[in-house]
C-alpha cells in the first residue's frame, strides 16, 4: 500500500473534489470521524466543512491547514469497507491525527479502488500538529498495515518513486549535465507524451528545455536534439548539451517512437483528465486559481503566450495517469482560444470591480497576490496547494480563505486580520 500526503490552504477544495465523486456515483463517504452527522445520511461539501470550523477559526498562524491523504492498496487486494475504515483509523491514529475530525471517501472511478482522507493540520486549540519525519513514519505505518490486513506489499520500485525527490535544475549549484541526466534518462519510463512540445512542457517543470536541431551535412539532412537548463522564467541559462550525452532514450529517434506508443495508449487517460479540467473551468475563471485547482488534483498546467501576451498553447500534465496532453488533443473545448477567452473575461471583470471599489480590493488582495508557480506533484515530492473557491458567503469565505463579494464583508475581514496580526503570540 502506498500513501500520498498533501497539504494546502483550502479544505473546501479537497472536500468538493471528493464529494463530486460521490455525486457522480464514482465514490462514497465511507466513514466520519469526530464529524457532524445528518439524520438522513446525505451530505454536501459545505455541510462537511462545518465540522472543521472550530479548528480553522482557532488557527493562530498555520497557513496550510488542509490535509488530504490517499491510501492506495494493490489492485489485486480485496478489501471490505469495514477493513478500509479500520485501515484509515489506524493510519490516522499512528500518524498523529487520531483525535482530529476527518472524513474517509472511497473512490471507485478507476480500476484501482482506493480511499481518500480529508482532515486538518491544526488541533482544536488552533496549534499545528507536529509532522517531523512524516514521510518515513507514513511508510512504516503502511508496512505494518500490509502485515496486519494481509495486503500485498508495495513494489520496491513504487516505494522508491514515492520517497525519493526529483528536484528542478538548480543552475547555481553547478554540475548541470548530471542534473539534466537525472531527469531526462527517466521521464520516458514514467510518462506518456505525444510530441516534442508536450515533452518540453513536462521538462519545463524541471527547468529544462530541449531543441530540435536540423543541419545539412554532405548533402544529407542530419537531425538531433540538444538540452538546456532554464531559469524560472523559461529562459536558457546554460550551454547546449547533446542528447547523446544522456543515452539513446533522450535522443530524437527514441522519443519519436515513444510519441507513437503514447498516442496508442492515451484513450483511457483522456476521460479522467477532461472531467477534472471541466470542473476547474466551471469553478475558476481566474488563471491562478484554475492552476491551483488542477494542482490539487495532481495536474500541472503549462501555458505558452506570444509577445502580445495572448495564449497560443496550453498543456496539461496529469501525474495521476502520467500522461501529458495538449489542450487541442483533448478536444476543441480545451483549445488555447477557449482559455484565452475564459481568463480574459475574469481579468475584465476584475478591472471593472477595481473601478467600483479600488480601495477595498487593494486591501483584500494582499492575500490573493501570492505568486503561484508550477510545482511538482507529490510523486516528485511537492506540496499540494489547494485552490481558492470564490462566490460563497462570509462564513464560508472565512473558512476557506477566500473573500465574499460584499465590500462591507471584505472590509470587516480585513480589519479582523489586522487585529490578529497585532495580537501577541
Amino acid at each position: 500500500m502506498v500513501a500520498k500526503i498533501g497539504r494546502g490552504t483550502n479544505i473546501y477544495g479537497a472536500l468538493l473534489y471528493n464529494h463530486s465523486k460521490v455525486l457522480n456515483n464514482n465514490g462514497e463517504i465511507l466513514h466520519l470521524h469526530h464529524m457532524k452527522e445528518t439524520a438522513d445520511g446525505n451530505y454536501t461539501a459545505m455541510q462537511l466543512l462545518t465540522s472543521f470550523a472550530p479548528y480553522l477559526l482557532a488557527n493562530k498562524n498555520t497557513e496550510k491547514t488542509a490535509l488530504h491523504i490517499s491510501l492506495n492498496p494493490d489492485p489485486n487486494d480485496c478489501i471490505s469497507d469495514e477493513d478500509y475504515i479500520k485501515i484509515a483509523e489506524e493510519y490516522m491514529q499512528k500518524l498523529g491525527y487520531g483525535e482530529q475530525p476527518y472524513v474517509v471517501f472511497k473512490h471507485t472511478d478507476i480500476e484501482r479502488t482506493h480511499i481518500h482522507i480529508v482532515s486538518t493540520t491544526v488541533d482544536c486549540k488552533g496549534i499545528k500538529i507536529p509532522d517531523s519525519f512524516e514521510k518515513k513514519k507514513s511508510m512504516d505505518i503502511c508496512r505494518e498495515l500490509e502485515t496486519k490486513f494481509n495486503l500485498s506489499p508495495a513494489p520496491e520500485k513504487q516505494l522508491f518513486e514515492s520517497s525519493i525527490p526529483v528536484n528542478p535544475i538548480n543552475f547555481a549549484t553547478g554540475n548541470i549535465k548530471a542534473q539534466i541526466a537525472s531527469i531526462v534518462r527517466h521521464l520516458p519510463k514514467y510518462y506518456q507524451f505525444q510530441s516534442l512540445g508536450s515533452y518540453n512542457a513536462l521538462l519545463s517543470l524541471f527547468n529544462i528545455t530541449s531543441e530540435h536541431i536540423k543541419k545539412e551535412y554532405l548533402g544529407e539532412i542530419k537531425e538531433g536534439l540538444v538540452y538546456f537548463a532554464t531559469n524560472e522564467n523559461g529562459n536558457k541559462v546554460s550551454n547546449p548539451f547533446k542528447s547523446s550525452l544522456f543515452g539513446k532514450q533522450a535522443g530524437l529517434k527514441e522519443l519519436r517512437a515513444h510519441f507513437d506508443k503514447s498516442r496508442a495508449n492515451s484513450a483511457s487517460a483522456k476521460s479522467s483528465i477532461t472531467e477534472v479540467i471541466q470542473q476547474a473551468m466551471q469553478l475558476n475563471s481566474n488563471e491562478m486559481t484554475f492552476k491551483d485547482y488542477l494542482i490539487q488534483h495532481g495536474i500541472n498546467t503549462v501555458i505558452r503566450r506570444n509577445e502580445q501576451d495572448r495564449i497560443y498553447g496550453i498543456t496539461f500534465i496529469d501525474h495521476n495517469t502520467r500522461n501529458v496532453f495538449n489542450g487541442s488533443q483533448l478536444g476543441k473545448q480545451f483549445s488555447a482560444n477557449v482559455f484565452q477567452e475564459l481568463f480574459s473575461s475574469h481579468d475584465l471583470k476584475l478591472k471593472q470591480n477595481k473601478i467600483v471599489q479600488p480601495i477595498i480590493i487593494n486591501q483584500t488582495n494582499s492575500t490573493n497576490n501570492t505568486t503561484t508557480s508550477d510545482h511538482l506533484h507529490p510523486f516528485f515530492d511537492f506540496m499540494v496547494n489547494l485552490s481558492n473557491i470564490d462566490g460563497f458567503g462570509f462564513l464560508e469565505s472565512l473558512l476557506t480563505g477566500t473573500f465574499a463579494e460584499d465590500p462591507e464583508e471584505q472590509a470587516f475581514e480585513y480589519q479582523m486580520k489586522k487585529k490578529r496580526k497585532k495580537r501577541p503570540t
